[in-house]
């Protein structure tokens, strides 16, 4: 049996927050992809290596955007925590 799953966590890069979404893959790892940010796709090996290397690449998109002069996308929201009574 082979279970897949889709995590959607999210990753804080400086002052910004975007949701990533972690992609199993069939050889190990994860594969990563930011709705917000389009064309930032990286990799990890572990769910930390992959954080890891989710908040690296989301840095290097937001310098590429500021060196090209272009508008960085607002934070995406982060949801609430539940809170108990």
């Amino acid at each position: 049996m082979i279970c897949i799953m889709r995590r959607k966590e999210s990753v804080s890069a400086a002052a910004y927050t975007y949701t990533v979404l972690l992609q199993p893959e069939p050889e190990g790892g994860f594969t990563v992809t930011c709705p917000t940010l389009p064309g930032l796709v990286t990799y990890g090996e572990t769910l930390d290596e992959t954080r890891a290397m989710a908040a690296d690449a989301i840095r290097g998109y937001i310098e590429c955007l500021r060196e090209d002069g272009e508008p960085i996308p607002e934070s995406d929201p982060v949801p609430a925590l539940p809170v108990e009574h």
